[in-house]
């Protein structure tokens, strides 16, 4: 194995959709955009916040989200990395892979809250101190613009993928293999970038490749 392969096998950020090689729910598959509709509406109750005042006081119809500027601010001046808040980042972001493989035909299983079911995502806790620098999460956002770029046109060619998977689906009951391994590899990227760029569990750059 050469030394560039060496590098890209190793980056920290860990993605893998195990392939259901059976055959998929065809009745799901035609109305999953309906189907997912309450694990989306889950999915959006923890990934942000909303409150509603009433003459009570005020509600919270929705908790949580993404945990970026306060991680951020204790790498900076603290150099340190709270393990609760990267338990929830990594956590949300499981529960957030599951939905998206979900809705992308990938498996017909509902997403659960906590079993990883055929989605396995994982990156190693940060010691801050020592393996991060204390000042690139202030510009890791924009290093990350030309990933931004790409993943706009490999979003749209994945989306366009699944559509083509819908109808192989429906007809078949079987997803393409070669169309689920772009798909995977699109999520995969887009997780990379992610890791890197707001969860700054890595000062590692993502590589610009779909595969593992």
């Amino acid at each position: 194995m050469t030394a560039p392969e060496t590098v890209l096998a190793s980056y920290p950020v860990h993605f893998h959709v195990d392939y259901p090689d059976r055959e998929l729910n065809r009745l799901t598959t035609a109305f999953r955009i309906l189907v997912a509709i309450p694990a989306l509406i889950l999915l959006e109750s923890v990934s942000g916040g909303s409150f509603s005042r009433s003459q009570g006081g005020d509600v919270a119809w929705g908790a949580g989200g993404l945990l970026f500027l306060g991680p951020l601010l204790m790498i900076v001046f603290r150099q340190k990395y709270p393990r609760w808040w990267f338990d929830w980042n990594l956590e949300l972001q499981r529960f957030g892979a599951r939905v998206a493989v979900f809705v992308a035909l990938m498996d017909d299983r509902y997403p659960s809250t906590d079993d990883a079911q055929s989605v396995h995502l994982d990156y190693p806790y940060p010691d801050a101190e020592h393996d991060l620098n204390r000042w690139l999460p202030l510009v890791k956002w924009f290093l990350a613009i030309p990933h931004y770029v790409v993943l706009a046109f490999l979003g749209f060619a994945a989306f366009v993928a699944v559509v083509v998977a819908w109808f192989v689906i429906v007809f078949t009951g079987r997803y393409p293999r070669g169309v689920f391994d772009f798909v995977e590899g699109v999520l995969r990227w887009t997780q990379r970038v992610f890791g890197y760029a707001f969860l700054l569990v890595t000062d590692e750059y993502p590589p610009f490749r779909l595969a593992a």
